[in-house]
């Protein structure tokens, strides 16, 4: 084979390949987006044993008092952000609600594709945050805690699942896919780190055993 012939084959096997990658790179599915990937389990172990603990005190607690679900971007309030950023082919209306897609809650394994079958669960719950010391924040700091998506606060999971969870801690309520054990405990005492909330004894006993093993 002379020179120029087989200059000529690398080129087109070269050309062939690039395309090859490009219609792939084409076809792969989109990965779902999801809550934002919490600290380390050595940095939340480090957190936790920063941590002030306290006795919880929920004397004057309202939900109304977390403005919760402010628009975000447009016309797309906090649960249709969230709802969109962590499900999967997500189509929204002219109003930003969700018509379509697929939602695969971490929390049970379940998976859904009505919007409507999930809820948005504050990871550290409203009501835990006001045992905690969100009782003594402004307005305003409440509305960025109840909105929060830049720390892993927020999450579409499972409606029921969220409903049953309720406001407990780790002391009383994990979720039931020990896979994501680890990943929740880690965001948790991210967040309580981050808005330098307390925990109780219980819970802090709780957390450094999940802790351990991650």
């Amino acid at each position: 084979m002379s020179k120029f012939y087989a200059r000529r084959r690398v080129s087109v096997l070269a050309a062939l390949s690039g395309l090859i990658a490009s219609v792939a790179l084409f076809n792969a599915p989109t990965a779902s987006a999801a809550l934002p990937t919490p600290v380390s389990g050595a940095t939340a172990r480090s957190y936790l044993a920063q941590l002030t603990v306290a006795t919880e005190d929920r004397t004057g607690y309202d939900r109304d008092l977390f403005p919760h679900w402010i628009t975000q971007s447009g016309a797309c309030n906090t649960r249709e952000t969230v709802l969109k950023r962590d499900g999967s082919g997500v189509v929204t209306d002219s109003s930003c609600a969700a018509t379509s897609g697929s939602w695969y809650s971490v929390y049970d394994g379940a998976t859904w594709t009505a919007a409507s079958d999930l809820d948005i669960d504050h990871l550290v719950p409203l009501a835990e945050a006001w045992d905690s010391g969100a009782d003594s924040w402004t307005t305003s700091r409440r509305q960025s805690f109840a909105n929060d998506l830049t720390r892993p606060q927020l999450i579409a999971v499972t409606d029921n699942v969220n409903q049953a969870k309720g406001d407990q801690d780790p002391a009383t309520w994990m979720p039931s896919r020990t896979a994501y054990r680890c990943t929740y405990v880690r965001a948790w005492v991210q967040v309580k780190y981050y808005y330098g909330l307390s925990v109780d004894s219980a819970e802090k006993s709780a957390l450094t055993n999940y802790l351990s093993g991650c």
